[in-house]
């Protein structure tokens, strides 16, 4: 037997069509009233009263924990030290960027002009000379060491405990100021 198309569109189109509805069927009212609940309407008169309402005595009536604001959370400091190491590498991939702008847009040599400049003192003084100093050496030695400590922490994967990561974390931080002061003198 030979079926054409337009039997076979015949077939298609006598068929009733799906429901297109994605609710399920309600529930029967043997178990409507376990599932049914409460629901919310907020008027414009409540939505004031609510706003009306303190946080702390909003969380106390319904016996909820008031979650610590930024504010006065204590970060640990292992999170500062992964905080310090992000802020800067941008610093310096934007102090790089940054150095490569004034080469580009003054010719050859307007950086080595920049920087001998600001390291004679002749700008600012002994405070625009330190504060320039401490402003590379700081990202930089931070940056470098907590790049160390990581490369120790790939290859030696059983020295990344809690108590590592926080004694670590307070030698880099030391290590750091201390050798940015270094750079202070030098």
């Amino acid at each position: 037997m030979l079926r054409t198309t337009s039997s076979i569109m015949a077939k298609f189109v006598r068929r009733p069509l799906p429901s297109l509805n994605p609710l399920p069927p309600p529930p029967s009212s043997s178990i409507a009233p376990t599932l049914a609940r409460s629901m919310t309407i907020l008027s414009k008169e409540s939505g004031i009263e609510f706003k009306k309402e303190n946080y702390s005595s909003r969380m106390a009536a319904t016996q909820r924990p008031v979650s610590p604001h930024v504010t006065i959370y204590s970060f640990p400091i292992s999170s500062l030290a992964s905080i310090t190491t992000r802020v800067t590498g941008i610093t310096l991939s934007f102090g790089a960027a940054g150095l490569g702008l004034v080469e580009i847009v003054g010719g050859n040599g307007a950086a080595l002009g920049l920087m001998e400049t600001i390291g004679s003192g002749d700008v600012g003084g002994g405070l625009v000379v330190a504060g320039a100093k401490v402003a590379v050496a700081f990202p930089f030695v931070y940056h470098y060491l907590g790049g160390l400590r990581h490369l120790v922490w790939d290859n030696k994967p059983e020295m990344l405990t809690n108590l590592g990561v926080e004694k670590t974390s307070y030698i880099l931080i030391g290590a750091s100021v201390l050798l940015s002061g270094v750079a202070l003198v030098v």
